[in-house]
């Protein structure tokens, strides 16, 4: 319970209340009925510092939902920097766009729609490299999408991967689920791959951060 009360407090604190950018995201999402999943505002905060304190100019995003993570990374870029953001869904793209477009980031951003793993193939066929990477999609995929970060990272990148814990899930022993079996691997790897310098923040669901050494 104090666990629960810390985090609304941090949350009252840095929850993005007074913020029209984000608020709009937030709503757009309620507006089309759309699943509530965005990044928590206390980890887009953060996704916001990381971007700026790395120096990041090419970020990567898998999963752009409503625009929301897709803000803050692109407000923590270097002047210049761009966002290339991964969605599956046509309908959540264009929302994302409009929202970036609205926020001033509607020259920053390319969305590419479809399998996010066919359009890493695409982006590494292009030779396009990153220095950050945000993992927010489909569950089962994470070891895969790390597997594309280590490929496209540049030495120094960020790797950014969001509901590690899976609502509690990840830690029931009993639990075979293949989303549950591939998250462990995800984690498991981001503590002790040795191309990578990682730690997980357990607060909310769950986010992991590590740097491509």
């Amino acid at each position: 319970m104090r666990v629960e009360r810390a985090e609304q407090y941090a949350e009252a604190l840095f929850g993005g209340k007074g913020d029209p950018d984000l608020e709009r995201a937030l709503a757009s999402i309620k507006e089309r009925n759309m699943p509530d999943i965005s990044v928590k505002p206390g980890y887009g905060r953060l996704l916001t510092l990381l971007a700026a304190s790395s120096g990041a100019s090419a970020a990567l995003e898998i999963g752009a939902l409503a625009g929301y993570s897709g803000i803050c990374l692109a407000r923590g870029l270097r002047p210049g920097g761009t966002l290339t953001s991964l969605e599956l869904k046509p309908e959540y793209a264009e929302l994302a766009k409009a929202n970036l477009t609205a926020a001033g980031f509607g020259d920053v951003v390319e969305y590419r729609v479809g399998e996010a793993l066919a359009n890493l193939e695409t982006l590494a066929s292009e030779g396009k490299t990153f220095d950050f990477f945000f993992i927010d999609a489909d569950k089962g995929n994470y070891p895969n999408y790390l597997d594309w970060a280590l490929k496209l990272g540049r030495p120094g990148a960020i790797v950014v991967g969001d509901n590690v814990l899976l609502k509690g899930r990840i830690v029931e022993e009993e639990s075979t689920s293949p989303s549950v079996r591939a998250m462990r691997v995800f984690n498991e790897r981001i503590a002790t791959d040795p191309r990578l310098q990682g730690v997980i923040l357990p607060a909310y669901d769950g986010l992991s951060i590590a740097r491509i050494v």
